[in-house]
């Protein structure tokens, strides 16, 4: 390993893991069957099993690396090898970007998830966001191997995907601080997302939940730093 790989292993992935995994876990409803897909090393789906001890974890990837911290099931990186709703919840932490065609796989998520997806990626919005967002891919993954097309995507062009998909905005968040200061002025910025989406279909039944119109939204559609919980059989409202 290179020592920017070894200064990225130390001060940047694990502070990322532990924070995604706090976020993430807080967002997952109750006895959950998680679809981890693109999990990498898995230590994130090991970090929130450790955080909730009722949620199962299954991880594919189409790399799959001998020291994954979780089983991890190889794919073809197109289809998701799983039945119809077979999953409550399908996840995404910053795997969508690494796709040629992140709107087919999140076709593939909606058609296994029961409950909803979560995404973490990240918003080309500001000066110089796509090189920052290139370099950073660069310094993570490119030792692994992992592909690299730089696809990274505008808020107003996921919003728009997740429309088209008859997605529903449940949740939305850009403030994570992955980065302590002064890494977080650079690195933060609005560069990332958390998102919880449900089918719409399922929001529309209850006549007071709201379908959240594709606009540009606040950095935060609730407290950062305390999700809200959610039951089984809950109906989201925006």
């Amino acid at each position: 390993m290179t020592l920017l790989g070894r200064i990225h292993q130390r001060f940047v992935h694990e502070r990322r893991v532990t924070v995604l995994a706090d976020a993430l876990s807080r967002l997952l409803p109750p006895d959950a069957h998680v679809l981890d897909v693109g999990c990498g090393d898995g230590l994130l789906s090991k970090r929130i099993r450790e955080n909730r001890g009722d949620v199962r974890v299954t991880g594919v990837d189409v790399l799959v690396r001998r020291d994954a911290h979780i089983p991890v099931t190889w794919f073809d990186g197109a289809v998701l090898p799983f039945a119809d709703r077979s999953v409550d919840v399908v996840l995404f932490a910053d795997v969508l970007h690494h796709t040629t065609d992140p709107t087919r796989l999140l076709r593939e998520a909606k058609r296994v998830a029961r409950d909803s997806l979560i995404i973490k990626d990240h918003t080309k919005d500001g000066r110089l966001a796509g090189a920052t967002l290139a370099f950073m891919d660069w310094v993570g993954n490119a030792r692994h191997g992992v592909a690299l097309p730089f696809n990274y995507w505008t808020e107003r062009r996921w919003r728009s995907e997740f429309q088209q998909l008859a997605l529903y905005v449940a949740y939305w968040t850009q403030a994570l601080r992955l980065y302590p200061r002064p890494q977080s002025w650079l690195f933060d910025r609005s560069l990332h997302f958390i998102a919880r989406l449900t089918n719409v279909r399922s929001a529309r039944r209850d006549p007071s939940a709201k379908v959240l119109r594709v606009r540009k939204a606040p950095a935060e559609r609730e407290n950062p730093e305390r999700p809200r919980q959610y039951a089984k059989g809950d109906t989201l409202h925006a």
